[in-house]
């Protein structure tokens, strides 16, 4: 069986019992970074062996992965943070694993999305998720501009580098709207700033950004 299991964001506590029970268990974790996943396994004395699956060896690895799932054992597969399968390539070893007829089970748990969501006060009955945003900034502005009519609460996850490139775009695009900017979430500096764009663009541009980023925003809001 392959059990997709979700970790902490952040704060290692925030694991259920059954998910440090199923990484005890199974024969293989399958972790995006090991080295990532080591740390939680020593927290919670788990001796289950590591072996890495990520972007680069996505192919490679998973086809060894299906060759071990079909022959028995029990694989857990996890990200370095949250649920497995939400932008990274988790997702194409599900896919693989249900083409092959392996029994595939989830063991929920947090996720950075939803968190940020929570945190906002936005509306959070109708939401879209859009992932990561494009790296060239053609592609970010034509995203971008297909968004202008949606009414419904937008997530978009940005790493520290390429936030304020981001954050330019989303003002020049979208006539800077008000975002909710999570960053941290549940670590020791969880930050929730809820301002223009404009705003957030000038206190990075003072105060260089770190740390894993959630942007979320409502443009029915700032009618």
């Amino acid at each position: 069986m392959l059990y997709i299991v979700s970790t902490p964001i952040g704060n290692l506590k925030d694991i259920s019992f059954r998910a440090v029970e199923t990484l005890q268990n199974v024969d293989l974790i399958a972790a995006e970074d090991t080295r990532h996943t080591k740390i939680l396994c020593q927290h919670y004395k788990i001796e289950t062996p590591l072996t890495s699956y990520f972007e680069h060896n996505k192919i490679k690895k998973g086809e060894y992965l299906i060759k071990l799932l079909k022959e028995g054992k029990d694989i857990a597969l996890v990200s370095d943070a949250g649920t497995p399968g939400i932008s990274d390539p988790g997702y194409r070893l599900i896919s693989m694993a249900k083409e092959n007829d392996v029994v595939v089970t989830v063991v929920p748990g947090a996720t950075a999305l939803i968190a940020a969501l929570n945190l906002s006060g936005l509306p959070t009955d109708k939401f879209i998720f859009e992932g990561f945003l494009p790296v060239k900034e053609h592609a970010r502005k034509k995203l971008l501009e297909q968004l202008k009519e949606e009414k419904r609460t937008i997530i978009f996850y940005e790493s520290p580098h390429r936030l304020i490139k981001s954050l330019i775009d989303i003002r020049d695009v979208l006539n800077d709207p008000v975002i909710v900017c999570v960053r941290e979430i549940t670590k020791k500096f969880e930050e929730v700033q809820q301002k223009k764009t404009s705003v957030l663009i000038a206190d990075y541009e003072t105060k260089s950004p770190k740390g894993e980023f959630v942007l979320v925003m409502n443009l029915k809001e700032n009618d």
